[in-house]
């Protein structure tokens, strides 16, 4: 692809108009936008009212105590605060197109643009001897930071549903690069169709021509290869992306996609450059520049700080009061285990631990008693492979455990192992022996730590995920792991099986 500019060339060097929006994108993102900043007006003025009201009573109140000859009234200063609260809103991009509906980066620029806020008010006072009401400012602040990051969250789970079910707020994207790494963009993309990025064509080397017509195939699904990777601007026309995502391939080099970014502005289409690595958690990330190029470098896999005291203390604490709390669900379903059906209370099973060690795993029984000498005939009718196996029409399973496994209450007495050293609340999936003795080198890392009662897994499929998710999301918690991860797997995992999808 050419991007050299001509003598013929028509260059507008004040760049094209911005009034409209050029591109379906461009248009749901205005809206977005727009609708952000109605809320934000609202959740601030409500704020700052209702510290007002609450502070001083009502809207009369004293007036503000500062050295000058005049008063100032704090329903002034009520106003005044607002829209210098939005003002910072808007100077730290809280409502940029490319990070509204984001999550963490949003949050991030929502607390950043409030202590600023609140510093900038602090050095006001100290510099013109101003006392702030401390109990107006303390219900402001945080009450308000609190309903802008509420919204956000409100926003978003909208825009998620409109994705899902309406197929609306979706971004068109055109993936480019070798046919290995765009493959992998195009598989990370479909994973997530909540995210409202829709792989609509693949550019590649040897893309074809114009009369010649194949796809790319990745997690099950099939992707257009809509041409090479260098003729993304004829590929942006022919499939109607308005984002283009590039990733590793020898042809686009630093002058090449600088001059991409030039030629699709005036399309309205948005560039994107991957770093061609997948499954690195934000966290692990750092952008930074080395003479003049942009860089990223990633840090180690976390697995030793997922091995940590401190860690190993939040599971007994947790595991403790979970366990409390439960007492009585756990002495209903054992009550429920017995009568229905002969045989023990709890099911002891060997599992593979840290380091390959084996434990027995405690679970309420949900299956006849001779399910383990059927596994083996089970396995080899259904195709003979032992790694994650499961059956949704399981006839080993009893009524009972029919209704308990699929909400995973069958799992509670896992704490117990918790407790014992031998699991984690959160971590990869337990495995058997016959499942471990098919690893290879990159699923071994999985025994780097322990296994958990939840994980990746349960909030993003369990039963239902494919191995090669489950393998995936297992080694991503292991080089990703962190305590936040863990307490959001927690709260995710609480929704996953409230809903029973996926267990069987």
């Amino acid at each position: 692809m050419s991007f050299e500019l001509t003598d013929d060339d028509d260059l507008d060097v004040t760049g094209p108009s911005r009034t409209l929006p050029r591109s379906e994108r461009e248009r749901w993102q205005a809206e977005y936008v727009r609708r952000l900043a109605t809320t934000d007006f609202a959740v601030i003025a409500a704020s700052v009212g209702l510290a007002q009201l609450i502070r001083f009573g009502g809207p009369v109140a004293p007036p503000l105590a500062w050295p000058m000859p005049y008063e100032v009234g704090y329903t002034v200063v009520s106003v005044v605060l607002a829209l210098t609260w939005l003002g910072f809103l808007a100077a730290c991009n809280t409502r940029s197109p490319q990070v509204v509906g984001s999550g963490t980066e949003e949050y991030r620029r929502l607390v950043s643009a409030t202590l600023r806020l609140f510093g900038a008010l602090a050095i006001m006072s100290l510099i013109l001897q101003i006392e702030f009401a401390r109990g107006y400012l303390a219900i402001a602040l945080p009450l308000g930071l609190l309903g802008l990051m509420s919204s956000r969250l409100l926003w978003r789970l909208h825009t998620r549903q409109r994705r899902l079910r309406d197929g609306e707020c979706r971004t068109s994207v055109l993936v480019v690069g070798c046919a290995e790494a765009a493959q992998a963009m195009a598989a990370a993309f479909s994973r997530d169709p909540a995210s409202g990025y829709q792989v609509v064509g693949v550019c590649i080397p040897d893309g074809g021509t114009d009369t010649t017509e194949y796809a790319i195939r990745a997690s099950g699904k099939s992707f257009s290869v809509v041409g090479d990777d260098r003729s993304v601007l004829d590929a942006v026309r022919r499939s109607g992306a308005d984002t283009v995502a590039v990733t590793a391939t020898d042809h686009l080099g630093p002058v090449e996609l600088r001059r991409m970014a030039w030629d699709l502005d005036p399309l309205g289409v948005e560039l994107i450059v991957a770093p061609g690595v997948v499954d690195i958690a934000g966290t692990r990330l750092t952008n930074r520049q080395v003479a003049g190029m942009p860089m990223q470098h990633i840090a180690k896999p976390q697995y030793d700080r997922a091995k940590s005291t401190g860690k190993a203390v939040f599971d007994v604490c947790f595991a403790g009061g979970v366990l409390i709390a439960i007492l009585p669900a756990l002495l209903a379903i054992a009550i429920l285990v017995k009568l229905t059906s002969p045989g023990p209370v709890f099911y002891r099973s060997e599992r593979i631990g840290r380091g390959g060690k084996p434990f027995q795993m405690i679970k309420f029984r949900s299956m006849y008693l001779d399910a383990d000498r059927q596994v083996t005939a089970l396995i080899e009718s259904h195709g003979g492979n032992p790694v994650f196996f499961k059956m949704k029409d399981d006839p080993r399973i009893t009524p009972i455990g029919k209704i308990i496994r699929k909400f995973s209450l069958d799992e509670l007495p896992q704490f117990l192992n918790v407790l014992r050293g031998e699991m984690s609340v959160v971590g990869p999936r337990p495995q058997v022996q016959r499942e471990v003795d098919t690893y290879d080198g990159d699923m071994r890392r999985r025994l780097l730590v322990k296994p958990g009662v939840t994980g990746l897994w349960q909030v993003s499929g369990r039963s239902n995920l494919s191995l090669e998710d489950s393998v995936r999301l297992d080694l991503s918690y292991v080089e990703n792991w962190s305590m936040i991860l863990d307490l959001l797997l927690i709260a995710k995992t609480i929704g996953a099986v409230a809903r029973g999808e996926g267990a069987y």
